[in-house]
């Protein structure tokens, strides 16, 4: 089975919940463990959450966009802004450092990592913004509902 869906979402609190319900409704339809779905639906959160904070050029009005692949075995998800992208200073998936315990924000880009199999962060090529995408390898309930409809 093979789905997918985009979304242009506002900068706004409000669009992080919707991408989240809309995740896990495709993959509770399309018979995905709810385990996976949870990791999945945490980590995009907190890829939009960080879209909404730090994705636009001091215009709250300015759009991100959400991607959601479901291709066999795996999902692939996408969060896009346009911000101003990544300065050079900025600690690449790999050097990733934990937030401090009593830190109020930083925990994001750390979390999605741990909650995916991949995760890549990077500038958006030609116009500027931040790309965060993450797979995870999928498992299956028992029963679908998509199969059993």
């Amino acid at each position: 089975m093979s789905i997918w869906w985009s979304l242009h979402l506002r900068r706004e609190a409000a669009s992080v919940p919707l991408a989240r319900r809309l995740l896990i409704g495709t993959m509770e339809t399309a018979g995905v463990d709810p385990e996976i779905s949870y990791d999945l639906s945490v980590a995009l959160s907190e890829a939009c959450a960080n879209a909404v904070e730090h994705g636009g050029a001091g215009r709250t009005s300015e759009a991100y966009r959400v991607t959601a692949y479901l291709d066999g075995e795996k999902c692939r998800i996408e969060v896009a802004d346009s911000g101003p992208g990544l300065g050079p200073g900025f600690a690449r998936t790999q050097d990733l450092r934990p937030a401090r315990p009593d830190a109020e924000h930083g925990r994001g880009l750390c979390l999605i990592r741990e909650l995916a199999d991949h995760v890549h962060i990077g500038n958006k090529p030609g116009r500027g913004g931040t790309v965060v995408s993450f797979d995870k390898i999928l498992k299956w309930k028992k029963d679908p509902s998509l199969l059993s409809a």
